[in-house]
């Protein structure tokens, strides 16, 4: 459950911060741009800043869909191999003494029994 809890955090931090690239480019409105000022030939110019941002925006997102697919492939396995619980099956016979404590219809056997439990559930009447 470690690894899965692991990639849970990093998926997290991932998330966190593709939002913050994608907030700090410029839109066409304005947005959060780093754009502004500076020198048009300096290390970081505004076309650079784009670029940097460009590319850092679309590696966050191919680790968010990577993160994601081995998310999904640990769930799978760290749930993979449990029974199928039977605890809530009611195709269970009647209980011992349920003809002698007058549950039963007169005359009834325990499929009977079954059948009008059954037309209860439903709202309707047994045959």
């Amino acid at each position: 459950m470690s690894l899965f809890l692991f990639l849970t955090v990093v998926q997290a931090i991932v998330a966190f911060a593709l939002v913050c690239v994608v907030l700090m480019q410029r839109s066409e409105g304005g947005g959060l741009g780093i754009g502004g000022g500076g020198s048009p030939g300096g290390v970081m110019s505004a076309r650079g800043a784009a670029d940097f941002l460009t590319r850092t925006t679309k590696w966050l997102a191919v680790l968010f869909v990577g993160l994601s697919i081995a998310l999904a492939a640990v769930a799978i396995d760290a749930t993979s191999g449990r029974e199928i619980d039977q605890s809530l099956d009611r195709s269970a016979s009647a209980p011992a003494g349920a003809a002698d404590n007058g549950l039963l219809p007169s005359g009834g056997t325990a499929s009977d029994e079954g059948a009008a439990a059954e037309a209860d559930e439903l709202g309707g009447v047994a045959e």
